[in-house]
């Protein structure tokens, strides 16, 4: 499960220290269990495998991307938080559909469909006045859930997507 989501409701309504590090630490843990994923996968017929180096990428410049956008406010994160949950969203569908003979792959694919609206919410929520991280917070919990659940289902032989 990612490291932080109960520490960033605590500090939801501000941008100090605390709350940019867990901010910038949450996409950095995405490429770690990206890479983790990279590396179990025996070979690489292109789909799957290519779809999470575009997921290290993606999570690597939305770490940067929000070490920046913090000094500009909690608007600029929930923008930079938006698109990045959107395009991580939108390849989670990817591998999940193109790993369903796997097994295991539901949450996958619930997870990547949350994300992009999600995504879609956070930029709305940016544009309106009192923005505050607390929906980041929900969805880093919720992510983390289905993050755990398919990797419990993954190592399960004969799991159904």
């Amino acid at each position: 499960m990612h490291p932080h989501p109960a520490l960033l409701f605590a500090t939801a309504d501000t941008l100090g220290p605390l709350s940019v590090t867990l901010l910038v630490i949450y996409p950095l843990f995405d490429v770690a269990c990206a890479v983790a994923d990279v590396r179990s996968v025996r070979t690489d017929h292109g789909g799957p495998v290519r779809h999470l180096y575009l997921n290290i990428a993606l999570s690597t410049l939305t770490g940067v991307g929000l070490a920046v956008a913090a000094t500009s406010g909690i608007p600029a994160v929930l923008r930079v938080w938006a698109v990045w949950a959107v395009t991580a969203g939108l390849v989670q569908l990817a591998v999940g559909a193109a790993r369903r003979r796997m097994g295991g792959q539901w949450a996958m694919i619930v997870s990547g469909a949350v994300s992009t609206l999600a995504g879609a919410s956070f930029f709305a929520q940016a544009g309106q006045g009192g923005a505050s991280l607390t929906g980041l917070a929900g969805y880093a919990f919720v992510g983390g859930v289905f993050f755990l659940v398919s990797a419990l289902r993954l190592g399960r032989p004969g799991s159904n997507a």
